[in-house]
């Protein structure tokens, strides 16, 4: 096919159908004897170990940390032995004994070789995981794929971006047009947007030419942040055109608003009356209807090892306090999380109000802090905690009151929050959300295709954003969410990750965060760790 390098990963523990081990020497001899290609191994060991945390990881320890001391605080000698775990985006206690069990029951079906058995034991994720990534390294659609079978109905969908780029998107489009594909769709790419497809660059896109897209940032289809606005007669002409039954639309809170548009332009063009699904994509994560967003991982990431190396930066400076300012608009997400991620002392956010006898608290606890012994203090500030107390604003008052104690530096992150390859996590996110979509978009055509290859959905239900809501992937109506939105602030109106302020607080050992006991602040319904 024309590819000059190719990758093929072996578990430690690989078997064949008979139990014998499979090794890298192996697979080598297979690939040079019949193939010949230069092969090389290589062997990663515990490198695999080795690293920074990420800031997945930092924030999973954390979560976790505080859930356990919840576990322990409420249990008496009656209490059964509990494992914490993560379920999507739920702290919860697991009996310890069954999770040995099933351990127990995956390791005995390899043993007997009922090797679907082991795969289904692993869970439900582990299994579509696995299918979805069997499908969609393939060169081609694998035979015996819908493509093949003759018997459906083909229909034809693109997938466009409105908005800014964001990590993960570029996986979500390989996804959505293989496992369409395999369907026997046919996929168009609109480029540049909502002003591409008014210009018609449209694309039929096929199944080799989105190889290697998983691992690029940004988003090679081009996109930009224009909405349809008075120009929706424009934009449902060029959906009649080119024939498209079904839009996916990735993007942040303008994909969002973009969608509210198609919802009410539907009134005067039947064009719109197609299934449209939204996946979210913004480092901001400020879209409602979703708890993650694609490319908030990959920013956390940037952000965090952007921390740690200005702190190391004064490893040989005494006493320094850096004062950073991250992205998110209105949405502290950014600040927040990463303030836990990096040990901040303080994250200033436009949700949580502050006053200068707060800053001044602030500076007054930083500075016992370095009376401690604490060498070094990190402040993060969202770009629009507050329209008069800046970045600058908040640099000058420590510099001011720390003279004598320490020193203050300020950091503008800007653009290079947005990193640069994301993370496996906004990969394999976007690669199972574009799946999802994929079967809700056919369900869709299926239950609402006319005989002459028109769609007729006018229910607005019809138009949803698919996000994870606590532990599972759910689709939300458009319609339902508006209500749930302040397109003044472009946040949602409930932000779970606020719950976590008191934790971040806790951890950073502030006076705040404690009763005059000097035990925990009172947290109900355990909202540090859920």
């Amino acid at each position: 096919m024309g590819q000059r390098l190719n990758i093929i990963i072996v578990a430690e523990g690989a078997i064949d159908r008979n139990g014998e081990a499979i090794t890298a020497e192996m697979i080598k001899k297979v690939v040079v004897d019949n193939l010949q290609q230069d092969t090389r191994i290589t062997v990663l060991g515990h490198v695999q170990r080795g690293g920074n945390p990420t800031a997945f990881d930092r924030i999973l320890a954390c979560r976790m940390g505080a859930e356990a001391v919840m576990a322990l605080m409420e249990s008496d000698e009656n209490t059964e032995p509990c494992v914490i775990s993560l379920d999507g985006n739920q702290a919860v206690r697991l009996p310890l004994m069954e999770c040995v069990k099933r351990t127990k029951a995956v390791a005995q079906a390899m043993a007997d070789k009922k090797f679907d058995l082991a795969v289904e034991l692993r869970g439900k994720s582990f299994m579509r995981n696995l299918e979805t990534y069997k499908l969609l390294t393939r060169l081609r659609p694998p035979k015996g794929s819908y493509a093949d079978d003759g018997h459906r109905e083909r229909y034809t969908v693109a997938v466009m971006h409105i908005g800014a780029p964001a990590c993960g998107m570029n996986a979500v489009v390989r996804s959505f047009v293989r496992n369409s594909i395999y369907r026997g769709d046919t996929v168009l790419g609109i480029q540049e947007g909502v002003e591409g497809l008014i210009a018609g660059n449209v694309k039929k896109m096929e199944w080799a030419e989105v190889a290697g897209w998983v691992s690029t940032g940004g988003a090679n289809l081009g996109t930009k942040r224009t909405l349809p606005g008075n120009r929706m007669g424009l934009v449902a002409a060029r959906l009649a055109e080119f024939k498209i039954q079904g839009l996916l639309i990735i993007g942040g809170f303008e994909a969002f608003s973009a969608a509210c548009q198609f919802l009410d332009g539907r009134k005067e063009h039947s064009a719109l009356n197609i299934p449209i699904v939204v996946i979210p994509g913004t480092i901001s994560n400020n879209v409602p209807g979703t708890e993650f967003s694609l490319g908030c991982d990959t920013a956390l990431n940037e952000i965090t090892e952007i921390c740690d190396r200005i702190r190391q930066s004064a490893q040989g400076t005494k006493r320094r306090v850096f004062i950073i300012e991250t992205m998110g608009g209105y949405c502290g997400y950014l600040a927040t999380l990463a303030g836990i991620a990096g040990g901040a002392d303080a994250a200033y956010i436009h949700e949580e109000k502050f006053t200068i006898k707060d800053l001044q608290q602030d500076v007054y606890h930083m500075a016992a802090k370095m009376a401690e012994g604490v060498q070094r203090g990190l402040i993060l500030r969202n770009e629009k905690a507050n329209e008069n107390y800046n970045t600058d604003f908040i640099y000058r008052l420590y510099c001011e009151e720390g003279k004598g104690l320490f020193s203050a530096r300020m950091n503008v992150l800007g653009h290079m929050q947005q990193g640069g390859s994301p993370t496996p996590y906004d990969r394999n996110l976007g690669t199972k959300m574009a799946s999802k979509a994929v079967e809700w978009i056919g369900n869709q055509l299926k239950e609402h295709s006319r005989p002459d290859g028109s769609t007729d959905c006018t229910d607005p239900n019809s138009i949803v954003l698919l996000g994870i809501v606590k532990r599972q992937y759910k689709f939300t109506s458009i319609a339902e969410l508006r209500e749930q939105t302040n397109f003044d602030l472009r946040v949602p109106k409930e932000q779970w990750w606020l719950k976590l302020r008191p934790l971040a607080r806790i951890l950073s050992k502030h006076d705040s965060a404690y009763d005059e006991e000097g035990m925990y602040m009172t947290v109900e319904d355990r909202h540090i760790s859920n």
